[in-house]
C-alpha cells in the first residue's frame, strides 16, 4: 500500500492513497488510507467509466455521512511516490479542516451559460461561507468537449471573489472519452465544480517550463469551435509547424509537440496553446481556444526541474499537501528529457498528489503544458495579544 502523510486520527492535512487500478485490493487499500481522516471530501483520479461508478458505490457506505465524493478519469496519476499510470489515487480532506459541496454543470456542448451561472450563485448562497475561513473552488471538466475557456469565464463571472483552479479529465493518450463523477453519478460532457472551505492556509502554485523564441506564425484559417488550426502563415498548418520547428512531418508526435509548444501572448505573459494531434486534412488540433488572426510564437523548453524545485522551495512553509493538476504534455516532455524520476522525487518530498490532465485552469484562464497546484499549509498562527504598554509579553 502506498500512502502519503500518515492517515491517522485527526490528520492535519489532506491524505493521498494509491492502489493499482485493476487490483483486487483496490477498495480495501483506499479505505485503509482514508478512514482515519474522517473525510469531508474525497477526490478520485484514474478510474474510468464503469470502474469509477463501481468504486464510488464501494466507498460510499464506508465513508462518513455527508462526505462528498468526486473525481475523473486521467491521463496519468500523481500519487505518494510521484508519477504513476494504471492506478487510482484517492485524496481525503479531513472534516476537521474542510467543508465541501459539489455541483454538476451539465451539457457542455450546448453551453447553457446562464443556467450554469444561476446554479453557481445558488450553490454559493446555500453554502454559507464562514468569512473566518478560506474559500476556494475546484473544477474538473470533460477534457474532450473543448469548453474549458467558457467554463472558467463563467466561473469567474459568477463567483468573482473565489479563486478557482482545476484540470481537464483525461483518457491516457487515446483522446477518445473521459468521464467524471459527482453526486453518485458518472457522466461525460459535464464539468464538476467543488466549493471548498478550509481553516488551513492555502497558496496557489503554477509553473510552465517554456519561453518564447523569435519565431512567430499567424493563424490564417481556423475552426474555433473545434479548436483546430487549418493554416499557419497561409500554409497547411501541420506542414508549416514542421517547417518552423525543423522537424520532419513524420516526427510530429505528442512528445515533439511538448518540446515545441505554440504560445499565445496575453498581457505580459505567454500561455501554451498545446497541440494534441495532426488532423486528417493536415491541420493541427489544439487543447485550448484558437481563432483566425491569432499570432502565435514558437516556444522552447527551459530547465524543467530546477525552476520547479525553486518554486516549491519558495512556499512559505512545508506543505501538508499540494493538490496538483499537471498537463500530460508536460509529463511527456519530462520523460523525454529523462527527468521524470527527479520530478517524482520532488513530488514525494513536497507531498504532491493529483493527476495528469488535458488542460489546466487557474486565475480565470484555461492553459496547457502547465503545472497548477494548491498548497495546503498549517493554519496561520493567531495574532499575538497586544501587551500592556511597557510590559513584555511572557
Amino acid at each position: 500500500m502506498n500512502t502519503g502523510p500518515e492517515a491517522r486520527e485527526g490528520a492535519s492535512g489532506p491524505v493521498a492513497v494509491q492502489a493499482d487500478r485493476g487490483g483486487t485490493d483496490l477498495v480495501p487499500t483506499l479505505l485503509d488510507g482514508l478512514r482515519g481522516t474522517h473525510p469531508a471530501l474525497v477526490l478520485l483520479f484514474g478510474a474510468q467509466g464503469d470502474e469509477l461508478a463501481a468504486l464510488n458505490d464501494a466507498l460510499r457506505p464506508e465513508l462518513p455521512p455527508g462526505c462528498v465524493i468526486a473525481g475523473c478519469s486521467s491521463a496519468g496519476e500523481i500519487g505518494p511516490q510521484g508519477y504513476a499510470s494504471g492506478s487510482v489515487v484517492a485524496i481525503g480532506f479531513p472534516a476537521r479542516h474542510f467543508r465541501a459541496a459539489a455541483l454538476i454543470l451539465p451539457d457542455l456542448p450546448a453551453l447553457p451559460v446562464s443556467a450554469w451561472m444561476a446554479s453557481l450563485r445558488q450553490l454559493a448562497r446555500d453554502f454559507g461561507h464562514d468569512p473566518a475561513r478560506r474559500l476556494f473552488g475546484l473544477m474538473l471538466s470533460d477534457g474532450l468537449t473543448g469548453q474549458e475557456d467558457v467554463l472558467v469565464a463563467t466561473l469567474d463571472a459568477a463567483l468573482p471573489s473565489v479563486p478557482v483552479l482545476g484540470g481537464s479529465a483525461g483518457d491516457g493518450l487515446d483522446f477518445q472519452v473521459t468521464t467524471l463523477l459527482a453526486q453518485g453519478v458518472v457522466q461525460s460532457n459535464v464539468a464538476v465544480f467543488l466549493l471548498v472551505e478550509t481553516d488551513l492556509a492555502i497558496h496557489e502554485v503554477t509553473f510552465a517550463h517554456f519561453s518564447p523564441t523569435a519565431t512567430r506564425a499567424v493563424v490564417t484559417a481556423a475552426i474555433p469551435e473545434r479548436r483546430r488550426i487549418l493554416e499557419l502563415n497561409a500554409e497547411p498548418a501541420a506542414a508549416e509547424y514542421a517547417r518552423l520547428t525543423g522537424l520532419p512531418h513524420t516526427a510530429l508526435t505528442p512528445s515533439e509537440f511538448a518540446r515545441f509548444p505554440l504560445l499565445l501572448r496575453m498581457g505580459s505573459r505567454h500561455h501554451v496553446r498545446a497541440i494534441s494531434a495532426i488532423t486528417d486534412d493536415g491541420g493541427l488540433s489544439l487543447m485550448s481556444a484558437i481563432d483566425t488572426g491569432t499570432v502565435l510564437t514558437l516556444g522552447r523548453v527551459d530547465d524543467m526541474a530546477q525552476g520547479f524545485s525553486d518554486m516549491l522551495e519558495a512556499l512559505p512553509g512545508r506543505p501538508l499537501m499540494v493538490l496538483a493538476f499537471d498537463c500530460i504534455l508536460r509529463r511527456l516532455a519530462l520523460e523525454r528529457a529523462g527527468l521524470s524520476e527527479r520530478i517524482s522525487d520532488l513530488y514525494r518530498r513536497h507531498r504532491v498528489a493529483g493527476f495528469n490532465t488535458y488542460g489546466e485552469q487557474h486565475s480565470g484562464m484555461h492553459v496547457n503544458q502547465t503545472f497548477v497546484g494548491l498548497a495546503f499549509l498549517a493554519p496561520d498562527p493567531p495574532a499575538p495579544f497586544p501587551s500592556p504598554e511597557g510590559v513584555d509579553a511572557a
